[in-house]
């Protein structure tokens, strides 16, 4: 079932006042929801939940205009159809509504004239049906599992495993042990009696695990035995009791909760025997994804790699959570929301080596995508091992845009790095000076982490560590922040991230702590962010307006002053001679979910006489042309950047600009555009000979502002130059055809000439 806006739900309260005796009394805290076989989220048997209960409806007096009003209280756009004589299959429990007429105005559906809640003479035989129009209202931007709980509503909770053998416990995540659910804020555990590995796919999906395998259920058997015939066993006394047992639980495989499994909490009413005769708790054995198996253990897998996979997760402020991506004909694209259910989405997360999906998300909610929509309206069955085994539709056949791009948000194991560090002394709980527990000579400590080389690469690592999203700031000097006392000591120094790791403990450090400037105003520091920008370069664009140009010296005071030249214009005999130029456009576009703002403000920005305007960047973009291995051969590095909204969109209203000291930046969703013919848009090339070369632009390169995403900053063509004409062609961002970290590094090894 569909989430439903408090906001929404308050203004409906409001509209309706105080309602006609004849009309059901609005709560605000009506739901519906669905039912029925299949995948598809838009159709099956409507029920209401009231006072607790879920219920069903009498097909009596229903019909479209009351199916209208249904799909709309459930986030769909409109109905298509209804259905009559429990075509989804009869339901259970109350039928809460019957002889429901709808004006087809009405917001919810408790707002129509019925007989009123449970006054009905219909049977189960008579629970009608809804076909809703697939796409989503905007609004309605995500399908919750917490909204998608069985018959108990949400009296079940969580589920956990408790580790019954020595290795189990000492294992991080826990991957094995006695499943234990949280039913009306108690913690009870499941009789093995019926219990099967679809029962096992669902609890490790909750966990955050992709997959199961299963447990050597005969010693298992032994140790339960061993501890039933031990008078002493607590075990032994709290087994008798039947509030100690789930009854039964039978899934599909498919679900992703297991309230959403049939579950028997205990033996039917009447009965006196035991929940579990003569049976014992259900073992389960999790397989963690590769980026979780415990550093103590070794993988007993290689992580597939991105060509493998063929799909990836963009933006997300956590591990676990983006905007779905598919790689189809070497070229990324997004899926439409269109049918996106979480039963698909969990076929992502379980491909990507999380677990089941917790939220499946509408509207571009984690931004907006580039390039093609490869897919719509994506079914899948649950079970797939891939998402290219669900049926789809190609993404352009139902005028799909990139508003519609589809987002996922998984469920990941617990690994505890959550409780290894805290930021101390900020204003809000997303900032602070970070410190840190480590181990030192087998006792756990916590100390403050040496500033020295301190960026935003480590400082992404300790935000998503604490769940708190992006670092909008690396803080290298914390002299109006006090830490914890007892935490001033330093205790981690040299920390070097990639930016992909689970926690700050996983990074590169000093093994010796060796810091040059000691403690206190010098301890590392955070501030965190929900949402941040993402700029990408048209690459189809650099392209497409390469070419050359011989250009006067007497033209290039300007673009000498400001170092757009190479080294050997020092030595020219000015004004005399040329400089050979390589000249392009380029389109930068903030593809995030934060405007791009200057690191510094106003005050530090620096005017520029020659070109009479402020720079709020100092290194912005490098241009640099390479031999093909990578060795750098010229440059032409735009030193500095006026940052403004040259395009946006239709709708879409510039914010920034440079003229007349205006503040600088690029709005979500718009571009700054450089023309070819501006000054320093180039990379001199004058001591360069014909060959065959790597043409390579850099935004952001020092990341000094705050990204979602870093991979996507380098824009490569291959260049082939014969003297007199040059050609580029084959360009491309930096994560057009790779997805996962390692080969992300490899490519900034060749950005910094490391080869």
């Amino acid at each position: 079932m569909m989430w439903y806006p408090p906001a929404t739900l308050s203004l409906f309260l409001l509209l309706l006042g105080q309602p006609p005796l004849n009309r059901l009394q609005s709560l605000g805290a009506k739901k519906l929801r669905l039912v029925g076989p299949g995948s598809r989220p838009e159709e099956g048997r409507l029920e209401v939940l009231h006072q607790g209960q879920w219920g069903t409806v009498c097909d009596d007096d229903f019909a479209l205009q009351e199916a209208m009003v249904a799909c709309r209280q459930l986030g769909f756009e409109s109905a298509l159809t209804w259905a009559h004589s429990a075509k989804y299959g009869q339901g259970t429990g109350p039928i809460w509504l019957d002889n429901v007429r709808c004006l087809g105005t009405e917001s919810t559906l408790d707002q129509c004239k019925s007989n009123g809640w449970g006054v009905s003479d219909c049977s189960h035989s008579e629970d009608v049906g809804v076909v809703c129009h697939p796409q989503r209202q905007r609004g309605f931007l995500s399908e919750r599992v917490s909204n998608a709980l069985g018959p108990q509503g949400r009296r079940l909770e969580e589920v956990r495993l408790k580790p019954i053998l020595a290795s189990a416990k000492r294992h991080i995540p826990v991957i094995e042990g006695a499943v234990e659910v949280r039913y009306e804020g108690h913690w009870r555990q499941v009789c093995d009696q019926g219990w099967t590995m679809n029962n096992s796919r669902v609890v490790c999906g909750m966990l955050g695990f992709p997959s199961q395998v299963p447990v050597n259920s005969y010693y298992y058997r032994k140790v339960w035995d061993a501890k039933m015939k031990d008078p002493k066993s607590r075990l032994k006394s709290l087994a008798s009791k039947n509030s100690f047992w789930i009854h039964r639980v039978s899934c599909l495989g498919t679900e992703p909760h297991l309230a959403n499994c049939q579950v028997q909490v205990a033996p039917g009413r009447g009965k006196l025997r035991p929940a579990c005769p003569g049976g014992m708790h259900a073992v389960v054995s999790c397989v963690p994804g590769p980026r979780f198996y415990s550093t103590k253990g070794k993988p007993q897998r290689k992580e597939p790699r991105a060509e493998e996979l063929k799909l990836r997760l963009r933006s997300g402020a956590q591990v676990g959570e983006g905007r779905v991506e598919v790689l189809v004909n070497r070229q990324w694209g997004t899926i439409c929301d269109h049918r996106w259910n979480l039963i698909s989405a969990s076929v992502v997360c379980r491909q990507l080596g999380f677990g089941s999906a917790r939220e499946a998300l509408f509207g571009a909610q984690l931004g907006q995508g580039l390039g093609p929509i490869h897919l719509s309206e994506v079914r899948c069955r649950g079970h797939e091992r891939s998402l290219r085994d669900c049926l789809a539709l190609e993404g352009p056949q139902n005028g799909c845009q990139h508003e519609n791009d589809a987002a996922v948000r998984c469920n990941t194991p617990d690994m505890g790095f959550q409780n290894q560090v805290r930021l101390a002394g900020g204003r809000s709980r997303e900032e602070g000076i970070v410190e840190v527990q480590v181990d030192m000579n087998g006792v756990q400590r916590w100390g403050a982490v040496c500033s020295d080389h301190w960026g935003l690469n480590e400082a992404m690592v300790v935000c998503r560590q604490l769940g708190l999203g992006f670092a909008n700031f690396a803080i290298k000097d914390t002299w109006y922040w006090q830490g914890t006392p007892e935490a001033a000591e330093v205790v981690m120094s040299g920390v070097r991230c990639s930016g992909t790791e689970l926690a700050l403990q996983q990074c590169q450090r000093h093994g010796p702590v060796h810091c040059s400037h000691g403690t206190g105003r010098f301890s590392a520091g955070v501030s965190c962010t929900n949402s941040a920008p993402d700029l990408v370069m048209n690459a189809q664009l650099v392209q497409e307006t390469a070419y050359l140009e011989d250009r006067p010296l007497s033209l290039l005071y300007c673009a000498h002053e400001e170092k757009c030249l190479s080294r050997s214009a020092d030595h020219m005999h000015w004004p005399y001679g040329h400089r050979r130029l390589l000249r392009f456009s380029s389109q930068i576009y903030n593809l995030g979910r934060a405007d791009f703002r200057p690191k510094t403000g106003r005050h530090s920005w620096i005017w520029h006489q020659c070109h009479r305007h402020y720079h709020s960047i100092e290194v912005f973009t490098h241009y640099d042309l390479l031999t093909l291995n990578g060795s750098k051969v010229a440059e032409g590095h735009k030193a500095s950047f006026c940052l403004e909204d040259t395009n946006c969109p239709t709708g879409l209203q510039r914010r920034y600009a440079c003229a007349n000291f205006g503040e600088q930046g690029v709005t979500v969703g718009c571009w700054d555009t450089y023309r070819h013919d501006i000054d320093c848009q180039w990379v001199d090339i004058t001591d360069v000979g014909p060959g065959d070369y790597i043409f390579q632009v850099v935004v952001n390169p020092m990341n000094d502002v705050a990204e979602s995403d870093f991979s996507n900053n380098m824009m490569r063509c291959r260049c082939k130059y014969d003297g007199q004409r040059v050609w580029l062609h084959n360009c491309h961002t930096g994560d057009s055809y790779r997805a996962n970290a390692e080969l992300f590094l490899e490519q900034e090894r060749l950005r910094n000439n490391l080869i």
